[in-house]
Formats: C-alpha cells, structure tokens, sequence
C-alpha cells in the first residue's frame, strides 16, 4: 500500500505525463497542416535531432534512440516517408544501410513540435522562483536518471 507521499507522487506524475500528452495532442490538431500522431511527430525529432541534416540518422539508431524495434521503426518511417516528411537515402559506403533525412515539411513540422515545448517550457519557468526552478531540475534530474537506470536493467545492461 502507498503512504501519502508516494499516492501524491504517483497521481502527479500520470496527471504531469497526461497532460503534456494532451497537449501535445491539441497542437496537433490545431495544426491543420500537420497530419501526424504524436509518436509520428517524436519519430520526426529523433530524426531532427539537432543533428547534421545531411548525414541524417539510420533506421538502427532511431530504433536505439527511441527504444522501438527496427521492423517497427522501418514500417513509421515508410509512413512517414508517404506523407512527404522524411525521405530514405542508401549510404554511399554500404548499400544496406539506410539514413532517414527530413524533408522541408519535415523541418517544418520538427520545428513547430520544438516550438510548441519552448513555449511550454517558458510558460512553466516564468512562474517559478529561482529557489523553486532549482529545486524543480535537482527533483526532474534524480527522475530521469531513476527511469533510465531503470530502463537499463530491463534490457538487460549492466
């Protein structure tokens, strides 16, 4: 049985998790150039990255990144590819691989997500005090690293 604490630990984090899904979801839809779900708009950052457009990302690194399986991954970035948001391009030093590059709708759309969470993010910052913003990243960053390690075990790392 949970005490006080973990009950209210575990009613904000699936509200938290909700909302920004639900948001997100709205963005979307607000959107009316944007025919994308939410995992298709995450598969599009993961591809974005922040990473050299030109040498674009392999359909393996986006299944690690994102922790999906390659045949799952491949069958989202087709999708993807059909509505015009990425394109697959052979590597020249081996003919198997193949990196996933936005397209200009791509970008466009990769931008509009990042965009959407910068506001997001500005909005919750601006009514923290620094005390509270300091306290929030020291709480956020001992979770993350909580799931990751968590996450780790699961798949069997060390």
């Amino acid at each position: 049985m949970m005490n006080q604490f973990e009950f209210h630990l575990n009613d904000l984090l699936t509200r938290v998790y909700r909302s920004v899904e639900l948001m997100e979801e709205q963005m979307l839809r607000s959107s009316k150039n944007l025919n994308l779900s939410i995992n298709e708009i995450h598969l599009l950052e993961a591809v974005g990255g922040g990473k050299n457009e030109e040498s674009g990302r392999s359909i393996s690194e986006l299944s690690s990144r994102m922790g999906i399986r390659l045949p799952s991954v491949t069958a989202a970035v087709n999708k993807l590819a059909a509505k015009g948001y990425v394109e697959k391009r052979k590597a020249e030093s081996d003919g198997r691989v193949v990196y996933v590059h936005l397209t200009k709708l791509g970008r466009k759309a990769d931008l509009a997500h990042r965009y959407f969470h910068k506001k997001m993010v500005s909005s919750i910052s601006a009514s923290l005090t620094e005390e509270e913003k300091s306290a929030m990243l020291k709480g956020m960053e001992k979770l993350s690293r909580f799931f990751d390690d968590n996450l780790k075990k699961k798949e069997g790392h060390p």
